[in-house]
């Protein structure tokens, strides 16, 4: 069998460029496609663009060599067998996916084709697209035999998008083609055949070479719908603990107790059962809305999804609240911020909600001193500095003077910071932590009024005064 592939991979955003440096190291050659001359060259110089572990060290070792870069969709279409499509959908007004650059990139592809090439869904599309793209290239006048549109959804985290993609859960194929089947098979046989995991060098994970990922064949419908039921199933487990944790609130509980009791059920399971500010990120709100949009359009009530949206946006309200709490007005107060991504590991701001936490500060009168450890340039895209936003360069900076102390983003460095310090430091010992990254017993006894999620309170251990008698 030769695993050596000629692949195309277009878009060099997240997915794209995450797919083409790992199709790369399984030992494929790989021609990577933007469309951005900017983005192009850099890449071609060894700036990935994006904050990825392991990516840095895996593009410099097959960059020119395994992998090339070029905007030329048209000579990799010609050159390549499998055309992989891993562009933007962004989300329209109305909710569902615009898949605009889809379409696009499609028609280009097909006036390039003269030989018989896999187009490879890799992008986050609702049901039906493959349907549409193949329709796509047939009307520029490609001959039905010369294609196959095939469903090959992703399912990575960011932050750890390198080893999700070369130790998957599962890879899943779409294709109502034997002949497609048969070259997807092919370039994912490094991984489900076990050779990679032999190899001294392979990125560690929790695959191996005598536990290789399952390749599951599916028709191309039931890949597009796996791919948004599967991300709007772990938006709604995310709201679910989210709204337990007010619950938890309310009665004086302990969510992290009740996740737990909750996760040792096997048919539950511990992962996305940790309260929070509520997810964000270039995935889940987009395709929790495209996942309701497709339904709507086909007659179907999933108003559970408009729930979960609903849950997520009460969420960041509730810490504004909770902050507020503390702090009893909030104009004038100084507020610091300790995470700009919406998660850690991961430089990026789409959809963060502690982005719409600083908005909604700056709005009540507050100002902001606030770090992140990789996404501060592209928050300062966003939210450019002002008289009341300052961009701090370490958390204890963030803190200095602070009225209270918010932490918005599971950064490990986070959770051992050294609260003596802090302490020292702030103006007003509080700190509202919207990860629970503490344990409220040991913030306490740093002597910080300490606010979490789903937790009860806690306030500064009082040392008992000593009485001398004569």
């Amino acid at each position: 069998m030769d695993q050596n592939s000629k692949i195309a991979v277009v878009g060099s955003g997240y997915v794209g460029l995450v797919a083409a440096v790992c199709f790369a190291e399984m030992g494929h050659t790989v021609i990577c496609v933007d469309n951005d001359d900017r983005k192009v060259a850099a890449l071609q110089g060894g700036d990935t663009l994006i904050h990825e572990n392991h990516l840095p060290e895996l593009l410099e070792r097959y960059r020119n060599t395994k992998i090339r870069f070029m905007t030329d969709l048209g000579e990799a279409t010609r050159e390549c067998d499998a055309i992989f499509i891993a562009v933007g959908t962004p989300q329209s007004e109305a909710g569902d996916a615009d898949l605009s650059y889809v379409e696009a990139v499609a028609c280009e592809i097909a006036r390039s084709i003269t030989s018989y090439k896999v187009i490879v869904e890799k992008s986050t599309v609702p049901v039906y697209t493959n349907e549409w793209v193949r329709r796509a290239i047939e009307r520029n006048g490609v001959d039905r035999t010369l294609f196959d549109v095939v469903s090959n959804p992703e399912f990575l985290r960011e932050g750890t998008a390198v080893a999700d993609f070369l130790h998957p859960d599962r890879i899943v194929v779409g294709s109502d083609s034997e002949r497609a089947s048969a070259l997807l098979k092919d370039i994912y046989a490094p991984l489900t055949d076990g050779e990679y995991y032999k190899r001294p060098d392979a990125i560690e994970g929790h695959c191996s070479s005598t536990e290789p990922p399952l390749l599951l064949l599916t028709s191309t419908k039931s890949a597009e719908i796996i791919k948004h039921a599967s991300n709007a199933f772990l938006a709604l487990k995310i709201s679910f603990i989210n709204a337990v944790s007010n619950l938890c609130e309310a009665a004086d509980a302990n969510v992290e107790q009740v996740a737990l009791g909750m996760g040792l059920d096997s048919r539950i399971g511990p992962k996305f059962l940790r309260p929070g500010i509520g997810y964000g990120g270039s995935c889940f709100p987009k395709d929790v809305a495209a996942f309701r949009s497709v339904a709507e359009q086909m007659g179907i009530d999933f108003n559970l999804l408009s729930e979960v949206e609903k849950i997520n946006v009460q969420q960041k309200k509730r810490f504004l609240a909770k902050v507020r709490s503390a702090l009893w007005t909030l104009r004038t107060k100084r507020i610091g911020v300790l995470g700009l991504a919406f998660k850690g590991e991961t430089d990026d701001i789409r959809e963060s909600p502690a982005i719409d936490l600083v908005e909604m500060l700056l709005a009540e009168g507050c100002s902001v001193t606030a770090f992140d450890p990789a996404a501060m340039k592209r928050a300062q895209e966003a939210l450019p500095a002002s008289d009341r936003l300052r961009y701090a360069g370490s958390a204890y900076e963030a803190a200095e003077d602070a009225d209270a102390l918010l932490i918005l983003t599971d950064w490990p460095e986070f959770a051992s910071l050294d609260l003596e310090q802090l302490n020292k430091i702030m103006r007003y010992p509080i700190i509202i932590d919207g990860r629970n990254l503490y344990d409220p017993n040991v913030a306490a006894q740093h002597g910080f009024t300490y606010l979490s999620i789903g937790r009860p309170a806690s306030y500064p251990v009082k040392q008992a005064s000593v009485s001398s008698t004569v």
